[in-house]
Order: C-alpha cells, then structure tokens, then sequence
C-alpha cells in the first residue's frame, strides 16, 4: 500500500474530514502510542498503519484488505 493509497482508503472508510481527524490525533498502541501520522513520518509502512488504524475503529475485516486500491477499469 502506497501513501496515496492509504490516504484514499482513509477518505473512503471514515470521510475526508473525520479520516483527516482520526490519522492526525487518534493514538495507536500497536504504533507505539503514536498516532497514524506521527507513525507514517516515523517510517512505519502505511499498510501497518491502516491496519492498526482498522482494528483500533472495529472496522469490519473484509473492509481491511484492497482498501485504497483504484477499482478496476473496464475494457
């Protein structure tokens, strides 16, 4: 998962501002008590942080793989 994709996949789960406020203040304990931000400026690979980020919203599993990714185009 790319950066862009995960972006894309926080504004497709949560909406473009509840998503910006969740990466940007919701504390992650998997992440090592940093937030979504301040775990992806660290280094941490954006899929670890999606999925971090899913399990601590109860977000459905079948929603946590394929996030973010451009639906397929159609011949």
């Amino acid at each position: 998962m790319t950066r862009s994709e995960f972006l894309r996949a926080i504004a497709d789960e949560f909406g473009d501002a509840y998503g910006r406020s969740l990466v940007r203040d919701l504390v992650l304990s998997p992440l090592g008590e940093r937030t979504a931000d301040e775990a992806l400026t660290a280094g941490v690979a954006p899929r670890e942080v999606w999925l971090a980020l899913c399990a601590a919203m109860d977000v459905p599993r079948e929603r946590w793989y394929g996030a973010g990714r451009p639906e397929p185009k159609r011949g």
